[in-house]
């Protein structure tokens, strides 16, 4: 099983960089009900949320689990991540 990789950022800041084969899902998207694009997601995959300083992957975690989701990693930011997992 791999790993999802979100970018909550806003569009505008995720086009400027992100971390290879991220997903771009604002915390706004989340807070609206179930991202389409997790709809399929096995509720354990490992998904690492990251954002400029680990503040809004953070808030977008806790909706994640109301969600059903039990594998969740605030990765904080860009560089975090791609020391972590790449």
């Amino acid at each position: 099983m791999d790993t999802i990789f979100i970018d909550v950022r806003e569009p505008y800041e995720f086009s400027s960089g992100h971390v290879k084969g991220a997903l771009n899902i604002p915390p706004a998207d989340i807070m609206q009900g179930l991202p389409p694009q997790l709809k399929d997601t096995p509720k354990d995959t490992e998904i690492v949320l990251y954002c400029r300083s680990g503040a809004r992957s953070n808030m977008s975690m806790q909706f994640l689990r109301k969600y059903g989701f039990t594998n969740l990693v605030n990765g904080i930011n860009q560089d975090h991540v791609e020391a972590n997992y790449f």
